[in-house]
């Protein structure tokens, strides 16, 4: 069961970027709030590890909390006790489910924060067949990051708006629409 206080993390001010994750150091758990698609927050203590600017955590494939990760990257998270209490102000993040070729070092990191209390709960949900999945949260770019990343980008004459290759209209016609006229061609 949430602490009551869970949800206060979610209106929170955030501490600053560059502090990262540093005040979940020596921690064991973490306040995560995932966003549903109306912006209702929704806050989850969970295990965590930390690799430099990153944390981990393993989770359930099917649980709310990796549903709206997939739907909406922007996550809170503060450090917490195990129901959730919020133990300090929160950081903002950007999450993402990892693929298969990247489990190994989130499972290395989590493993390095708990003992055999972790390593007989996830043994127990294996052997149900509960489908995992491992979930790598980075601290969010602040907005001068952003815009100057924005702005330092110099469009290429060559691209169009939409990323693809401006066509001459009156230049060769590329190779997929020529492939395309010959099968239109054919099928006549």
């Amino acid at each position: 069961m949430r602490h009551r206080d869970a949800w206060s993390s979610a209106t929170a001010q955030p501490v600053a970027r560059e502090r990262g994750f540093e005040l979940l150091r020596g921690r064991k758990y973490c306040l995560l709030t995932t966003f549903r698609q109306s912006g209702e927050p929704v806050p989850t203590p969970v295990w965590f590890g930390l690799a430099a600017d990153r944390l981990y955590f393993h989770s359930e494939a099917t649980v709310g909390k990796v549903k709206r990760i997939r739907a909406e990257s922007r996550v809170l998270v503060a450090p917490s006790d195990a129901r959730g209490k919020p133990l300090g102000p929160p950081t903002e993040g950007r999450a993402r489910v990892l693929p298969p070729e990247e489990e190994q070092q989130a499972e290395r990191t989590i493993a390095a924060n708990y003992g055999l209390g972790r390593r007989v709960y996830e043994r127990v949900g294996e052997r149900i067949g509960v489908g995992m999945v491992y979930v790598e949260v980075v601290p969010a770019p602040n907005r001068d990051d952003q815009i100057a990343a924005s702005t330092s980008a110099t469009p290429d004459p060559e691209v169009s708006l939409r990323g693809l290759p401006k066509v001459d209209p009156d230049g060769p016609i590329p190779a997929a629409e020529s492939a395309k006229r010959q099968g239109d061609e054919l099928a006549e």
